[in-house]
């Protein structure tokens, strides 16, 4: 719901001819009819000390039942660059997106209403996206430089999830979850399309999306102090959060996470500033690899046990293992590599080494062990060999210089 006040004097409320500014700072909200006063006169008071950009602080009620709206009507009315918003639905997610696609500014930003992160850190924040160093800028509560007070299950909770980050995804920033964020405005939009959470999982939908798509993400080291009136529940969140990565990693391993990024030149654009490919997603690409392994080793069991019927243990492999093997390296030149071609003589060194190895393992199963024995032989040595043929794959077999 957006509305306007009217002429006579009163709250000056979100609208679409208000006065664009250079950066718009968002504060989502929900219930904080006590927290919200004293946060926007901090911040209103520390950006009129001489931030030295123009700004606007829009607050964004989501789905509140308590006085938060009229409170947020009230400031607005008091302080000359507030202006306040409502939706219906309910997240921090739902609130940014709304905020963030239909801001009038250059870049636009958030934090959470508690300022739990020291506000020194702001101008060093939008500073990385206005010099255009980078497109999205991150607060960090877990780079060298931070300093942090928090419980230590909340500490343990957010480097657990941080490390899954890190090491399944690929994720070059270090911290997902801090409620202190900047970006491009023209660059952010086209990610809303794509992210689908709008609870707290919406920030890290967001980084991995961006990273995923080439743009570059810059870290800042805050002074952060946890608040002990926090509404989030940590656990139920994390449970949410790897549901939610789950969703994230089946997308891009199914080439949905793609975006097309116009970037427009508000700012002046750091010559290294845009990433020149989309990075790596180790997860989404191995579950899809994983997926795709078992599919083929069920369909190298129905091809090589009838085989076996008429031809020799070598024989019957090779067979199996062209059919098998040309359905499975084409399925992950499609959906796990997201690859147009192959370099096919790499690809044929590939399987004839798969080829060699699998009959060597068949051959060496006793004779009376029975087909099935020969079969786990064959799967064993595929398991063995699954991830060096993953990385074969990825950086040999599909190697970007052909695309």
């Amino acid at each position: 719901m957006e509305t306007r006040a009217a002429m006579e004097p009163g709250p000056r409320i979100l609208a679409p001819a208000a006065r664009p500014a250079s950066v718009d700072i968002v504060i989502p909200v929900l219930n904080e009819e006590r927290a919200l006063p004293g946060c926007v006169r901090t911040l209103a008071r520390f950006l009129e000390g001489g931030f030295p950009l123009p700004w606007r602080i829009t607050i964004v009620d989501n789905g509140s039942t308590d006085a938060t709206w009229p409170v947020a009507t009230a400031l607005a009315g008091r302080f000359e660059r507030v202006y306040a918003r409502r939706i219906d639905i309910r997240g921090r997610g739902a609130a940014l997106r709304t905020a963030w696609r239909d801001s009038p500014a250059d870049i636009v930003a958030y934090m959470d209403v508690d300022l739990s992160t020291d506000l020194d850190a702001l101008f060093p924040l939008v500073a990385a996206v206005a010099s255009g160093h980078s497109e999205i800028a991150v607060g960090t509560r877990l780079a060298p430089g931070a300093r942090t007070r928090r419980s230590l299950r909340r500490e343990v909770v957010s480097r657990a999830y941080n490390a899954l980050l890190r090491y399944g995804f690929g994720a070059a920033f270090s911290d997902a979850q801090c409620g202190f964020k900047a970006a491009r405005a023209d660059v952010v939009r086209p990610l809303m399309n794509k992210i689908e959470d709008d609870a707290w999982f919406f920030d890290t939908e967001l980084l991995l999306l961006a990273e995923h798509n080439g743009l570059r993400v810059h870290e800042v080291p805050v002074d952060w102090i946890e608040d002990i009136d926090s509404r989030v529940r940590v656990v139920r969140t994390a449970i949410d959060d790897l549901k939610g990565l789950a969703r994230v990693a089946w997308s891009m391993s199914m080439g949905r996470a793609r975006v097309e990024v116009t970037r427009s030149e508000p700012t002046p654009r750091h010559p290294d500033a845009i990433v020149a490919r989309p990075r790596a997603v180790t997860l989404a690409k191995f579950m899809s690899f994983a997926a795709i392994g078992v599919v083929s080793v069920v369909l190298y069991s129905l091809i090589y046990l009838p085989l076996r019927e008429f031809w020799s243990p070598a024989t019957a492999n090779l067979g199996a293992l062209v059919l098998t093997g040309i359905l499975n390296t084409e399925a992950n030149r499609r959906w796990t590599f997201g690859r147009r071609t192959a370099m096919r003589l790499r690809a044929a060194a590939l399987f004839l080494a798969n080829y060699v190895l699998t009959t060597m393992a068949v051959l060496a199963v006793p004779p009376g062990a029975g087909r099935p024995a020969e079969v786990a032989a064959v799967v064993a040595t595929y398991c063995l060999l699954i991830m060096i043929r993953f990385t074969a794959l990825d950086r040999w077999v599909f190697s970007r210089s052909r695309n």
